[in-house]
């Protein structure tokens, strides 16, 4: 049984992970900005019969990170799986009109996509070293795939959401460059394209998504999870090896 540590998981993707690897017995952590919002999470899963713990946890706020790092030292003194799964993509619902994309937004998409995510492992990495064997799972998308964006035979190379595009090809690089930072180590790093999922980042994903959470959480639930000897560094999705 690994302690799981889920970002961004009282609802949608994040929620759907967290659920199935408790279900498969492992010891996992909720976490979300809001405690109303983590304690409902936790008590509906509880009344599913899931048992898992929560936390508050703002990934853009420097004391909530630091608080959530003190809880898991003092209640369990290690981590073993880290998937930080928390992202948003304010430029769905953006409705004011620029040629290319507000300095503000790409600010405010980096603040949670990119220097969150950085934030939080970095916190959480002395525990992932106390594990022994870690997993660090990163949730990117395709869509940040530069091989995607520059192929005109990709289905993602019309879509332009520069600020959200970017952080995931930002989040691509930081899981080469921890990769190489913890070489060496039994620490495996992931980044891992769920597919196209029916959540709330953005307008018309119910409606279009083909993917519901609880499927996409798949994908993310196997890199959280993988064996010994997986190799660190990669790309994947439910397919295989996506291209950089």
């Amino acid at each position: 049984m690994s302690l799981v540590l889920v970002t961004g998981s009282t609802r949608g993707l994040g929620l759907a992970t967290a659920r199935r690897l408790a279900e498969a017995g492992h010891h996992v952590i909720l976490t979300g900005r809001g405690a109303a919002d983590v304690e409902a999470a936790v008590s509906a899963l509880r009344a599913e019969g899931v048992v898992v713990e929560g936390h508050p946890l703002d990934v853009t706020d420097q004391a909530s990170v630091a608080s959530l790092v003190a809880w898991v030292q003092e209640r369990h003194g290690e981590l073993d799986v880290l998937v930080n799964n928390a992202g948003i993509l304010p430029e769905a619902t953006a409705t004011d009109a620029v040629d290319f994309a507000s300095v503000d937004l790409f600010r405010t998409t980096f603040e949670t996509n990119v220097f969150g995510l950085v934030a939080v492992t970095e916190a959480l990495l002395p525990l992932l070293r106390a594990s022994g064997a870690a997993r660090i799972v990163n949730v990117s998308s395709t869509v940040g795939s530069l091989a995607a964006q520059t192929d005109p035979a990709s289905p993602w190379y019309e879509m332009l959401v520069p600020a959200y595009q970017t952080s995931k090809s930002a989040v691509n690089a930081l899981t080469i460059q921890l990769a190489k930072k913890l070489a060496g180590t039994d620490i495996v790093v992931t980044a891992v394209c769920p597919g196209w999922v029916q959540t709330d980042l953005a307008p018309g994903n119910w409606e279009q998504a083909p993917l519901t959470a609880d499927e996409a959480a798949v994908v993310v639930a196997a890199a959280a999870v993988a064996p010994d000897g997986t190799p660190s560094g990669r790309f994947v999705d439910a397919a295989g090896t996506v291209a950089w």
